[in-house]
């Protein structure tokens, strides 16, 4: 038997963006445990404005374990936020999303690395002398620094001995902003793991004096990009079915819904979506064939052969929004429009 350090995580009742939590565990087991031998474990949810003082039992429950290589006999445990009674909490997202094993989704994660209040590499009084440009994908210490890539190498390979899904990381097109890839099979687990791999991207900044600026436009009324967290989903429908007939009633079902869509893609994405920098304006809906200036963006290899299968983007959704309530609304959508 060995003692394991068991790092339950959580996300907190906190509006319009929800914060992570975690507390720690000591349990013995012969080997690296299974979810379905985890407890579950209570909380303090008038700390995390998930429950009065006089009624602040809360409930964590296992929904995913993940090795946690920075840590001897170390594991991460995601956890839903239940009632006493074991019905989800009001704050659980999770708990919304349709069960769909052929539900694909793919999130691209944009951030900034901030330190002393201001981007990686920005001037204490203002802006870069150079603008956007060299920094997409840039190489060398005038465009990229020496700490940020130590930090996302370092997050790289922790998500990858965690078992993540994860498919790949660049620098983005401001100074001191990157992107990393969460790509999961069903209607759950990329959100799942997005949520883990943001935890641990926090960890690892930690230990360098960095915060991570998930703002979806930390640099205001500029001429520089914001941060999103694209969603590329897809059903076996529409992987597998498809047509030129069910895309443009799936496309008139997402222009229908786009106040909802638009209330749970992240806060303050009016700064955003101004139809400038690649994004379409909030208050319209549209969709093109590799147009990154569409809400939606439609690979080329979706309409090959008039087919009109595979999987879509959309790109409204920004870098503080919250994966599961993506994913939720991106599922109701679909679920309203008939298959034959």
């Amino acid at each position: 038997m060995a003692k394991y350090k068991l790092e339950y995580i959580w996300l907190d009742g906190y509006t319009p963006v929800p914060n992570l939590r975690g507390k720690t565990q000591i349990k013995e087991f012969a080997s690296f445990p299974a979810l379905e031998e985890l407890p579950l474990w209570g909380f303090d949810g008038s700390s995390t404005q998930q429950a009065p003082g006089g009624s602040s039992d809360c409930v964590l429950q296992p929904v995913a374990i993940f090795p946690d290589s920075t840590r001897k006999n170390g594991a991460i445990v995601l956890c839903e936020v239940m009632m006493p009674d074991g019905t989800p909490h009001a704050s659980n997202g999770r708990a919304t999303i349709l069960d769909d094993t052929g539900a694909w989704f793919g999130f691209e994660q944009e951030y900034f690395l901030y330190q002393d209040g201001r981007p990686l590499g920005f001037p204490v009084d203002g802006f870069p002398k150079v603008g956007q440009g060299p920094y997409y994908c840039g190489v060398g210490f005038s465009t990229m620094g020496d700490i940020a890539r130590q930090i996302v190498e370092e997050h790289l390979d922790l998500c990858l001995d965690a078992g993540i899904n994860h498919e790949g990381i660049n620098a983005e097109v401001a100074k001191g902003q990157w992107e990393f890839q969460i790509f999961g099979k069903g209607s759950k687990r990329a959100a799942d793991e997005m949520w883990v791999a943001r935890y641990l991207l926090q960890r690892v900044c930690e230990k360098y004096g960095i915060d991570v600026e998930y703002h979806c436009k930390p640099l205001g009324d500029s001429d520089w990009n914001g941060s999103g967290m694209h969603a590329n989903f897809s059903t076996t429908y529409l992987r597998e079915v498809g047509g030129k007939a069910y895309f443009e009633a799936l496309m008139a079902k997402f222009a229908e819904n786009v106040e909802e869509h638009i209330a749970v893609y992240g806060p303050d994405n009016h700064m955003r979506l101004t139809g400038l920098h690649e994004t379409q304006s909030i208050d319209k809906f549209s969709y093109g064939v590799a147009d990154r200036g569409a809400s939606v963006r439609v690979p080329h290899s979706f309409v090959k052969d008039g087919k009109y299968q595979g999987y879509l983007e959309d790109r409204r959704p920004n870098s503080q929004g919250d994966p599961y309530q993506i994913a939720s609304r991106i599922l109701k959508t679909i679920s309203e429009v008939p298959t034959p």
